[in-house]
């Protein structure tokens, strides 16, 4: 009984610590909320406009040749 509650700790204790990784190639972007005349929310408890920020993937550039165009 003991080995199992220990392994159940474990697997659950590696989750947290993965979802505390931050992954390369990641980037964060926000963008500021705004209401349906087009103007931005503003919080009234902090006054801040209110942000909606996403974690996306950055690809690499590739070099490539020059694509030889028609005749």
């Amino acid at each position: 009984m003991k080995h199992l509650l220990i392994a159940l700790s474990l697997a659950l204790a590696s989750q947290f610590v993965a979802a505390q990784v931050e992954h390369k190639g990641t980037k964060k972007v926000c963008v500021d909320i705004k209401d349906k005349a087009g103007k931005a929310v503003v919080d009234t408890k902090s006054g801040k406009v209110k942000q909606n920020c996403r974690e996306i993937k950055q690809h690499k550039k590739l070099e490539g040749t020059v694509v030889p165009g028609k005749k």
